[in-house]
């Protein structure tokens, strides 16, 4: 007898129903008629997705949890459908060194209620081979915070350690050109210009362009695999694509506030939209047409406090929280027939897992894990951060009206959300 039947669901709003068999939290079988289980779960027709995989979270935990910790951020992220996250370094200590790259893995292990990974930092380049052999998710290279002579060494460590053995890391990079945002910075903080727009010209496209630009060409003189987080610019994601066709091995990674957002949302949510890189102008920002040369959606679920945002300009973190909103972004945009279930399988399921090699995930196949998020399209949310499981309770579509979202979130197995109550679960490490 299996241990749960999911019952009358659709992988494809066209597809006739089926059934999938579940047993010691992995798929056994995928088929019209139901099997006898311990537990049937019948799902009336809904659609029933692979659980979604974010490559890009910030969980604050350690020495952040009074903004985030690994309990409320994947609470928060089992609410929006995702059941695997990959954690940024940038904690408090940062992930830099083998010990603390441990001692997050304990924090986790004990707190997460999803499935995780996590990627190291950059900062201490003699910390690398050490870091190496504990399996990060990425190594991930922040540009803004280092000058090009650093880059190189970094990217020549990374790459000595790759040819070294079995390795094979991915370099995850935050593009922008320090020297360009420190002088823009520099010339904008001058000015007696208070609102927040004024951080988006301090942060311009031209930082990330170029960064983008130094990226490709040391992925390619140190044979590195790169991945390109948070684009923002079409002149970004074309110089990507265009460096895939020569060769490059590099990926693409968008965020939702990025897609839906610009930077006229500076001045209706002023601070609380405030996040790296900044929302673009309507003439630069990417947009759905953007998504087919696009590889990976990540959330870059980036969580303060309310008084941290109502700092001025120049004091208020960056940040917004993602992890609630993306799927039923997403899912509107199916309602309103701009994108299809297929894209989002490929960039927040099948994409995810191949990039950053997460084994069993991202697929509804016999032999993968029974991950799952099942939506209902006909749903209606009005986003209120007031409810979030984040502890982050400001987001800048509150008060958008969506029509889908996920209403059961499974994980190897186990229902850990259901109709918006989230319940107790163990996260495991996904590269242990």
């Amino acid at each position: 007898m299996l241990d749960m039947c999911i019952v009358n669901c659709r992988l494809n709003p066209s597809d006739q129903e089926c059934s999938i068999g579940i047993e010691n939290g992995k798929i056994v079988s995928i088929q019209r008629l139901p099997s006898v289980a311990d537990e049937i779960v019948d799902l009336n027709g809904k659609i029933i997705l692979p659980g979604l995989i974010d490559v890009h979270v910030h969980m604050r935990d350690p020495g952040l949890t009074y903004k985030e910790n690994f309990k409320t951020g994947t609470e928060s992220a089992a609410a929006g459908g995702f059941t695997t996250v990959l954690d940024m370094p940038n904690t408090k200590p940062p992930t830099n060194t083998a010990h603390d790259f441990k001692n997050k893995l304990k924090i986790a292990g004990s707190k997460s209620i999803v499935d995780f990974g996590l990627h190291a930092g950059t900062a201490n380049p003699e910390e690398i081979p050490g870091l190496g052999d504990l399996n990060p998710a990425s190594f991930k290279v922040f540009m803004d915070l280092h000058d090009d002579e650093f880059l190189m060494n970094l990217f020549s460590e990374i790459s000595d350690l790759n040819q070294s053995g079995t390795h094979d890391h991915l370099v995850s990079i935050h593009a922008e050109d320090q020297e360009i945002v420190k002088k823009y910075t520099t010339m904008k903080s001058s000015e007696t210009r208070s609102d927040s727009m004024v951080y988006a010209d301090a942060r311009p496209p031209l930082a990330e362009d170029v960064a983008v630009s130094k990226a490709i060409m040391m992925a390619k003189e140190f044979n590195l695999k790169v991945h390109i987080c948070h684009a923002s610019t079409e002149t970004s994601l074309n110089s990507i694509q265009n460096a895939k066709t020569e060769g490059c091995n590099i990926s693409s990674e968008v965020t939702p506030h990025h897609l839906f957002l610009d930077s006229s949302y500076l001045k209706k949510f002023a601070n609380f939209a405030k996040t790296n890189p900044p929302l673009r102008s309507d003439s630069k920002k990417i947009r759905l047409k953007d998504l087919p040369i696009t590889d990976i959606v990540g959330t870059d679920h980036a969580p303060h406090t309310i008084a941290e945002k109502e700092k001025n300009v120049w004091n208020a973190p960056p940040g917004i929280p993602g992890l609630e909103t993306a799927l039923p972004l997403l899912l509107n945009q199916i309602n309103l027939g701009n994108i299809s279930f297929n894209e989002i399988r490929r960039l927040l399921c099948e994409n995810p897992a191949e990039r950053f090699k997460i084994k069993n995930k991202g697929h509804i196949k016999t032999g993968m894990d029974a991950d799952f998020v099942v939506v209902d399209m006909k749903k209606e949310w009005i986003i209120d951060s007031d409810n979030f499981y984040s502890m982050a309770h400001y987001s800048p579509f509150d008060g958008m009206k969506v029509t889908g979202v996920p209403i059961m979130t499974i994980l190897r197995g186990e229902i850990i959300m259901k109709d918006s109550e989230v319940f107790k679960a163990i996260g495991n490490h996904v590269y242990s």
